[in-house]
């Protein structure tokens, strides 16, 4: 039996770049299905940006509903400093919230220089880095406490 056998997980799902979440969320649903986890046990939440997504998983965690998270999303670089804002804050937000709460999140947020780029690594028949973030976050419940 896997060890994420009854576990509940959320899916925040950043949709700035609707067709790379598409992809990233069917990674990462499939991998949680593959490990037994069922459709029941998959809440999928949506968030605008990557930006957002610390706050919706802190918000997820204190529902006391979820064993562990998977963040997925975008940041493609552009001809602004935005990148360098969101990339660098989403990833300190989303580890900020893993430690202050002991809930592991897979982080399945990619930052590209090109879209091209972040197509191939959502692409779950290429990259599926979705499918990376969630078995990144059924890792963790093995580590943490009640873990044996």
């Amino acid at each position: 039996m896997s060890r994420a056998a009854g576990k509940r997980f959320a899916l925040v799902s950043a949709r700035f770049y609707p067709e790379l979440a598409d992809w990233l969320e069917e990674g990462a649903r499939r991998a949680l299905q593959s490990c037994g986890i069922g459709d029941a046990d998959i809440k999928l939440c949506y968030v605008p940006g990557c930006f957002e997504l610390p706050l919706a998983a802190s918000q997820l965690i204190a529902t006391k509903a979820f064993d562990a998270l998977v963040a997925l999303g975008a940041v493609i670089r552009g001809q602004t400093p935005h990148f360098d804002f969101v990339a660098g804050q989403c990833a300190r937000g989303i580890m900020d919230v893993q430690l202050a709460s002991g809930v592991p999140i897979g982080f399945g947020v990619l930052t590209t220089e090109t879209l091209a780029q972040a197509q191939e690594r959502a692409d779950p028949k290429r990259g599926d880095k979705g499918r990376a973030a969630a078995l990144a976050a059924i890792a963790l419940l093995s580590v943490g406490p009640g873990a044996a």
